[in-house]
């Protein structure tokens, strides 16, 4: 099991436990203790738990939307899968805009060494991860950075679209259900998402099978919104049916 097999298998059983002990995680992984206890420092450095005598507890409220830094531990292969069929949707020559999210950045990831894209990246991450890719033409959407997030919000984010239209936007959200809609978390994102949507002729999701049936406290709106979801195969195929009914295109990666 590689690092960051093992920090992202850590990352779940807090998620999933909240609670997890030093001997534990080295049997489950097959390293030494003394390797797990680097990793739980490594962890606690980027403020992902709290190490206790043993072990680990878990700093994350199941209340709220796990923090970037978590997220982007969780279900890392699937994002992986997701961002590589998301990508092989754009075409040459195409103007998208790729949102924050980790689903996002994991597109992001695969449209690296592409050319001939114009992209308007709504995150820090994806910035950055595009800066140097010269057959991209990039720009950043600007405005204010959400601390922990670090995607674009307010006006300025949202003013970039009165002005440039775009093929394609590469969405993420936190909840994709048939009869409420597709939402997510934070109002500030979703405004910047409305204006995004608005502005570009096709709209495809990135939302790994866990995010299929939920209902999260922002609404963005109506499933039509969505003209392609991208998720993976281990997706429900009652709730897949339902967006397929709905009129929605579902991609299995």
């Amino acid at each position: 099991m590689s690092v960051q097999e093992r920090h992202q298998a850590i990352v779940e059983l807090l998620l999933t436990h909240g609670r997890v002990t030093v001997a534990e995680l080295s049997a489950r992984a097959g390293v030494s203790e003394m390797t797990t206890r680097r990793d739980l420092e490594l962890l606690e450095r980027d403020g992902l738990l709290q190490r206790v005598h043993g072990g680990a507890v878990s700093t994350v409220s199941g209340s709220y939307e796990p923090p970037f830094a978590v997220r982007s531990h969780q279900r890392a292969d699937l994002k992986a899968r997701i961002g590589v069929a998301a990508a092989a949707l754009i075409g040459a020559n195409e103007t998208v805009v790729l949102d924050a999210g980790t689903t996002a950045l994991a597109t992001a990831r695969a449209l690296r060494g592409r050319r001939q894209l114009t992209v308007c990246a709504l995150s820090v991450p994806a910035t950055t991860e595009l800066a140097d890719e010269s057959g991209i033409r990039l720009i950043a959407a600007g405005g204010d950075v959400r601390p922990g997030e670090q995607c674009f919000v307010g006006p300025l984010a949202e003013r970039i679209f009165d002005e440039l239209r775009f093929d394609t936007f590469v969405m993420s959200v936190g909840g994709v259900d048939s009869s409420t809609g597709i939402s997510d978390f934070n109002p500030d994102d979703v405004r910047v998402k409305r204006a995004a949507i608005a502005a570009s002729r096709r709209r495809v999701v990135v939302a790994d099978s866990t995010k299929l049936g939920r209902v999260t406290f922002a609404r963005i709106g109506p499933v039509r919104l969505a003209d392609v979801l991208v998720t993976d195969d281990g997706a429900d195929t009652e709730q897949v049916a339902a967006l397929r009914d709905a009129g929605v295109q579902v991609v299995l990666a």
